[in-house]
């Protein structure tokens, strides 16, 4: 970490930077969602950290995750019209709940609440209080529910390894790129960039160098675009939006499970549907059951998503047989 003075003085520059942006693009990553007790990939205790060292990785509970301070940050940046779009890498649905407009995000990797029907034209989305991903894993997304309109079978949103994100929501692949070549900033808020890299629609690194959009990192670790970033802050992602809101004056948003947008958006299960699932529903009230954990059986193993569990891996090269 930097050391505090310095922090706050690299914070004053990035604040001077939000402020003077025309169009301020958010990439996010992992990093953002490890004070919701959701572990990010490649940090000190990441998921493959731990696996490459052997060790094994606990479960989390995800239906107990809350938007960050860092999330309710970016909405609230979002609304005062200083952060025009939001391009993720995380499945968590974090965003979504924080209040975030859907069409100002774009959720590259998919989104652990959201099931799709493809055989409906445009594709038909069906928003839950659940994570849909409990039977799906690389190369095989279907839930298990079927389309209230077509009868065709619902698929997860998620992009693991080794496939390509074909879907037009939540990935928003259009606005991602669209926002891309507008920015003339762009800031990334706990993201390792080793996936984001790859996607060069994301970095107009074609443009000539003077009409590049400046890059502001902030991460622990090195990242591969460090050599191109205007400033790199080495903080943890909530320490560093707490002192930039501070720096702009801004209050900070508490999170509220009554306001979580995903109640009203969400679909209902159909009769019969109930046992579709046994990962535990999203509540308003953390005291009551949500609706549609009511007669759903309960799984006694840990509750970890199919993005999160099967699907969080890197696919294993298969040796050839000779």
């Amino acid at each position: 970490c930097d050391d505090p003075e310095e922090l706050r003085r690299k914070v004053r520059e990035l604040a001077d930077a939000v402020c003077n942006a025309k169009h301020l693009v958010v990439y996010t990553g992992a990093g953002i969602s490890t004070a919701a007790s959701i572990p990010d990939y490649r940090g000190p205790n990441g998921v493959w950290t731990l696996l490459q060292k052997g060790r094994s990785v606990s479960a989390a509970d995800l239906s107990e995750a809350e938007p960050t301070l860092t999330h309710m940050s970016i909405a609230r940046l979002h609304e005062q019209k200083l952060v025009q779009h939001v391009v993720s890498q995380n499945c968590d649905g974090l965003h979504l709940r924080s209040g975030l407009p859907r069409a100002a995000m774009s959720e590259l990797h998919g989104n652990m609440y959201i099931e799709v029907c493809t055989a409906c034209v445009p594709n038909r989305e069906y928003v839950r209080v659940f994570d849909v991903t409990e039977r799906t894993a690389l190369h095989r997304h279907q839930t298990g529910r079927a389309c209230h309109t077509c009868g065709a079978q619902l698929r997860d949103t998620i992009v693991h390894f080794g496939e390509r994100g074909t879907l037009g929501q939540p990935l928003n692949w259009e606005a991602a790129t669209q926002a891309a070549s507008r920015a003339d900033t762009i800031l990334c808020l706990g993201s390792s960039l080793k996936v984001l890299k790859k996607y060069p629609r994301l970095w107009c690194m074609a443009k000539p160098p003077s009409r590049r959009p400046k890059l502001y990192i902030v991460n622990l670790q090195w990242t591969p675009k460090d050599d191109w970033a205007a400033l790199k802050l080495h903080g943890k992602c909530d320490d560093v939006m707490r002192l930039l809101m501070d720096e702009l004056g801004l209050e900070i948003p508490p999170y509220s499970r009554w306001q979580d947008p995903i109640f009203s958006l969400a679909t209902p299960l159909r009769a019969g549907e109930e046992g579709s699932h046994s990962r535990k529903s999203l509540c308003r009230s953390r005291e009551e059951p949500g609706p549609e954990d009511r007669g759903a059986p309960r799984s006694s193993a840990p509750a970890l998503g199919g993005w999160f569990g099967r699907g969080c891996t890197k696919r294993t090269k298969r040796k050839k047989v000779t």
